[in-house]
């Protein structure tokens, strides 16, 4: 009989020491992923310098880990409302690897971008999807209960309930949780790099 296997997984914030691992998550994705994600066939290379653009100001970005390995991402942009004087609208982008698909990793990721969104007045939330894309259609249809979704760009407009104590709160322990995590799990890199560099790795 087969022993099972069970994996450990977080989903948190990503920060700049995180960025390398990102960049190899992007790599990982395949190519009718990365069609589904940005819209046409894109090279290793555009991943690479697409990956710093996430880190910039005005943007946050969650990782999906599984096993000390980040599988899964969302990204969340920023930019001044063209509707609300003093708001902000976004656009929220996704990418799961194929293998780690159908797993409610893409709801998981959802519910961080949604809440980062209503906390800072988030007025317009735009999701780019390809019409075929019936994954990231049925994920919107899961967050109607927060988003209101025109079907015909998958641009979703967040309810007009303001942050709460509880949303920011909420936020601001993940946040804080998540960068000691960061911090951790960078440390333990470079001491298992360093450890490979003088050829004393497991």
């Amino acid at each position: 009989m087969a022993e099972s296997v069970t994996h450990t997984h977080v989903v948190r914030r990503l920060y700049r020491p995180d960025l390398a691992m990102f960049r190899d998550h992007l790599v990982r994705l395949d190519a009718d992923t990365r069609y589904n994600r940005f819209g046409l066939h894109v090279s290793d290379e555009y991943l690479g310098n697409y990956a710093d653009l996430c880190f910039a100001p005005g943007s946050i970005t969650y990782g999906y880990f599984e096993d000390g390995v980040i599988r899964g991402a969302s990204e969340l942009r920023m930019f001044p409302s063209k509707d609300l004087p003093y708001h902000k609208d976004a656009e929220a982008a996704f990418s799961v690897e194929t293998p780690w698909r159908r797993r409610g990793i893409g709801a998981e990721l959802m519910t961080h971008i949604v809440l980062a969104a209503r906390n800072r007045s988030i007025g317009t939330l735009s999701i780019f999807c390809l019409r075929h894309n019936q994954a990231m259609l049925r994920l919107a249809k899961k967050f109607e209960a927060d988003l209101k979704f025109e079907m015909s760009d998958v641009t979703g407009r967040l309810e007009a309930r303001p942050p709460s104590a509880w949303s920011l709160w909420h936020e601001f322990v993940d946040n804080t949780l998540d960068l000691g995590s960061a911090l951790i799990d960078y440390q333990g890199r470079v001491i298992h790099n360093a450890k490979q560099k003088i050829g004393f790795a497991s």
